[in-house]
């Protein structure tokens, strides 16, 4: 077995190489346990449902809603879908133009670190009202600006990781500087840029969530939690942010495995 290998494989408490079964079944015991546990601190009397609901309750209404759970997901999902896609186009072009000159990079650097610190829940109320009360394009924006940091930053770190040896030897054979980008650059900066993306992926739905409780349509995921503990009915209230927990972990998953389809191919 490789070095490479041994690295990558999880190993048991007692030195031992961990099994895909141990790896599999361990999560679930996990979950299992906190559940259980969660149970018998909501049902003892000791925390208020109104703090913490039991999962029972919460499985309920998640039974009785899960129709709503469905479309408001969608509306959700749909929000930082379009945003995941269009912040990362943003950011790998933004990151390919300042990968062309030291100056132009100098003068990104600045505007992306002023934008990975600006507030979401200052900045979504003033889109909400900009774009009107019907308008997704507001939380779309948002989650787009969440997505562009992390992509940005990732794609351009790979457009710096070419070795200096393989450009000269691209050049000694004549090579254009777009030949050079598109044989020896690009390449070496995919694995770079999916990772981003799949950083920006949770990002990109939680910024549409949290964006949802500051005015515009109602309907998604954040606007129906916020609702819904407004009027008391915290155990349909968790059960939408296990909805919402679901979509993150679907996006989180694709592109996990768009990542690593990446890296094969590489």
């Amino acid at each position: 077995m490789s070095t490479a290998t041994r690295t990558r494989t999880p190993v048991g408490p007692l030195g031992r190489t961990a099994s895909p079964a141990e790896r599999a079944i361990a999560p679930v015991v996990l979950g299992v346990v906190v559940v259980g546990t969660w149970q018998l601190l909501a049902g003892s009397g000791l925390v208020e449902a109104y703090l913490l609901p039991s999962p029972a309750a919460i499985g309920e209404e998640i039974v009785e809603f899960w129709h709503s759970m469905l479309s408001a997901g969608a509306i959700t999902g749909l929000n930082a879908l379009v945003g995941l896609v269009a912040g990362s186009l943003l950011g790998i072009v933004a990151a390919l133009i300042a990968s062309t000159s030291r100056l132009i990079d100098g003068m990104l650097a600045p505007i992306v670190a002023a934008l990975a610190v600006i507030p979401i829940v200052a900045l979504a109320p003033v889109l909400n009202t900009m774009f009107g009360a019907d308008s997704q394009t507001g939380r779309q924006l948002i989650a787009s600006l969440a997505a562009f940091v992390p992509v940005f930053i990732t794609t351009a770190r790979g457009l710096r990781q070419t070795q200096p040896v393989h450009r000269e030897l691209m050049t000694s054979f004549a090579a254009t500087p777009w030949q050079v980008m598109r044989t020896i650059t690009l390449p070496t900066a995919v694995p770079y840029t999916f990772t981003g993306i799949r950083l920006a992926s949770s990002l990109a739905v939680i910024s549409a969530l949290v964006a949802e409780y500051f005015g515009g349509p109602r309907g998604g995921l954040g606007g129906l939690i916020s609702t819904s503990a407004a009027s008391s009915a915290y155990p349909r209230a968790w059960a939408y942010v296990v909805a919402a927990i679901v979509l993150g972990l679907a996006f989180y998953l694709v592109t996990l495995a768009l990542e690593r389809w990446a890296s094969r191919r590489r």
